[in-house]
């Protein structure tokens, strides 16, 4: 090979790498990173503004590999152009504690920016890096010092579009502006299951117009000169974000493979590899790449001379505007503010002592009014609820095509877009992102939720309207298993706050957690203040505590969460009333309980104590966890009426009565 090699034999080192690494690990997806490897040489090489050296570099560009299952793209390109992401672990791909898994993992290899492979997700959250840009770049730009000003790049195929999700997202983006996200169509007509004229044939160009999109049609995502004009033409189109329709050959390369989905998600085989290097004139071995391929990929110097730049205008910007950009400086670090911890605790202890009896939703309200000016990095919304979620404190501008500097964005009916993009906002920095809708409906969201536990993200959702009390808008918005589906997801703290207090615990934890995505469960309906001493104040944040206590051992434990931890307290009266010792534990988060040392639950929930009952407007299973199977679970097992909320309380059995019939029974 020449010492200044070619752009297609740059483009051929993606397509061997990719084809051995899936052939040695005998499993994979050779087809993408193949047939978009023309595309990926000239954005990376000639367009991408990154540093290998410093994957964490704030200003660099975002790539997002949407089409996750090519992962091998992404992988050869951050090994090629100098991420620590050695040979070892590319021959390693898709192997047990290997930086390559099957679908690209945030955490793992350096320059990943995102989870990917739930098809549609990946440009989702490109939509909310893009977002996070532009509004932070709104924030804290001033003339001549653009200090956040970079793109937002995304790789997308078929697939990807056929999801709905896509819709929500990128109808969005063009609703918005994003002017700086630029996301590349593999349209190589080949899915899974074959040629996809059997299952798509939309008009993808026409449907991105409509978004309002600027669309660059045609383009041959083999010819670098076209390539290279297509991605200039969408730099310049600074108010739109823009589509560029490549039309590839999937598995482009390999000369009796290509074009057909046989390239998709298989191993080529050895003699198909052996024709492959042939037709692409490759002659080094398998895992070896030639020196001067190196040296044409490395991106090394230009990126620290791309950071150096930065930092250079960053200095100067320290030195124009020393408060502005502590405070950007700070947000990006992630840190909160010095006096959060003194402020927050201070409104906690406030709202005890106000003692109000007012919706947990009302509550919520409350506490982004007490914590909202403490938290200048919050970027909150709501799927077109916001006047039911009450999501929107008095300190909140909106967000929309004409303005960025806001903090607050009206997402429309898109729940799972929504989610998505929350996760893009978590992942570009900055921010702490948080989105509303009504419970039930965090089903249309789930996969992004499970995304940002999967990513250990910072990302708050906020579910309100949380049960049966939520009345006459009937069974199709009555929650019964959604609490507990979410309390199944990994990695995902779920709170169900019982009053006004325990809201502001559930938002603080849920603002403090660094590492884990939090789901804030609130009612509709009034819930009772419940008193509380200091020491009981200080242990709600452990996720379940003693909030009622009897003299000595109890005879029986009532466990309750959210609204029907009222009806646990009364239903302690009646029972001590009549000579039993009660001990009443609010549990409003069993995930961080569980997570607490033996002897905190041992000191809550005793193992000497066998009689148990546990009340919750929802699923019983979880509860036998607790309660035992010789214990009690007093909820719901089955979808609610069309009913006023105490109609429906009473007709269901959640009742303070019930619960001291079902705590005799046991005794």
């Amino acid at each position: 090979m020449s010492q200044t090699p070619s752009r297609q034999t740059l483009a051929n080192a993606i397509r061997v790498l990719s084809m051995d690494a899936v052939q040695q690990a005998n499993s994979g997806h050779p087809g993408a990173p193949m047939g978009m490897a023309d595309i990926a040489e000239m954005l990376w090489n000639d367009f991408l503004s990154h540093n290998p050296s410093n994957p964490h570099w704030v200003n660099r560009d975002r790539f997002v590999l949407s089409n996750g299952h090519g992962s091998m793209l992404l992988y050869s390109l951050l090994h090629l152009s100098g991420y620590d992401l050695d040979m070892e672990e590319i021959r390693n791909f898709r192997q047990l504690h290997s930086k390559t898994p099957g679908h690209p993992e945030y955490g793992y290899a350096p320059g990943v920016e995102t989870t990917t492979g739930p098809l549609g997700q990946g440009i989702s959250n490109a939509v909310g890096m893009a977002l996070a840009e532009k509004v932070l770049a709104a924030q804290f730009n001033k003339p001549n010092f653009s200090v956040i000003d970079h793109y937002t790049y995304a790789f997308m195929g078929d697939g990807c579009l056929m999801e709905g999700i896509s819709h929500e997202a990128c109808s969005y983006a063009g609703t918005l502006g994003l002017g700086k996200l630029i996301a590349f169509w593999d349209d190589n007509g080949i899915s899974i299951d074959g040629d996809v004229e059997g299952w798509f044939t939309d008009d993808t160009p026409a449907r991105f117009e409509a978004y309002g999109w600027h669309v660059v049609r045609g383009v041959d995502g083999h010819d670098a000169d076209d390539i290279k004009q297509a991605i200039k033409q969408a730099q310049k189109e600074t108010s739109k974000p823009t589509l560029i329709c490549c039309k590839t050959v999937i598995g482009s390369g390999a000369p009796n493979k290509e074009g057909t989905h046989h390239v998709h998600g298989a191993p080529l085989g050895a003699d198909e590899i052996a024709a492959t290097r042939k037709a692409l004139g490759w002659s080094a071995p398998a895992f070896e790449i030639p020196a001067a391929v190196k040296n044409g990929w490395d991106a090394n110097d230009k990126g620290e001379q791309a950071e150096s730049k930065w930092e250079d205008l960053l200095e100067a910007y320290v030195a124009e505007y020393p408060d502005l950009a502590d405070e950007l400086l700070r947000r990006l670090s992630g840190e909160l503010s010095a006096d959060w911890e003194e402020k927050s605790s201070a409104f906690i202890q406030a709202a005890q002592d106000a003692g109000e009896t007012i919706a947990s939703r009302k509550a919520s309200l409350n506490t982004l009014n007490g914590f909202g000016p403490l938290l200048p990095e919050f970027l909150g919304g709501s799927a077109d609820l916001t006047g039911s979620n009450l999501t929107e404190w008095t300190g909140c501008t909106d967000v929309d095509g004409s303005n960025a500097n806001g903090n607050y964005l009206h997402y429309g009916v898109r729940e799972f877009g929504m989610s998505a993009i929350q996760n893009g906002i978590a992942l570009h920095g900055g921010f702490i992102p948080y989105g509303a809708t009504f419970l039930t409906f965090s089903d249309y969201a789930r996969n992004a939720v499970r995304m940002a536990a999967l990513m250990k993200l910072k990302n708050i959702f906020v579910y309100t309207h949380d049960s049966i009390g939520l009345g006459e808008d009937g069974p199709t918005h009555q929650s019964v298993e959604h609490v507990s589906s979410l309390r199944l997801i990994p990695n995902l703290n779920v709170w169900r706050p019982c009053d006004a207090v325990e809201s502001a615990v559930a938002w603080k934890s849920a603002i403090d957690s660094e590492n884990t995505p939090s789901a804030l469960i609130f009612t509709r309906q009034n819930v009772q203040h419940q008193e509380r001493s200091a020491k009981q104040l200080a242990v709600i944040a452990k996720g379940g505590y003693v909030l009622k206590d009897c003299e000595g051992e109890p005879e029986v434990i009532l466990i309750g969460t959210g609204s029907e931890v009222e009806l646990a307290t009364t239903a302690a009266e009646t029972l001590t009333a009549e000579g039993i010792k009660v001990r009443v534990v609010s549990m409003p988060c069993t995930d961080v309980f569980d997570e607490q040392d033996a002897e905190y639950k041992e000191s809550v929930l005793p193992s000497s104590v066998a009689a148990r009952v546990a009340i919750e407007a929802g699923s019983t299973s979880l509860w036998y966890k607790y309660v035992g199977l010789q214990g009690a679970v007093i909820g719901l097992d089955r979808f609610g009426e069309s009913a006023p909320a105490k109609e429906l309380f009473e007709y269901f059995g959640i009742t303070a009565e019930k619960l001291v019939a079902a705590a005799k029974n046991i005794l």
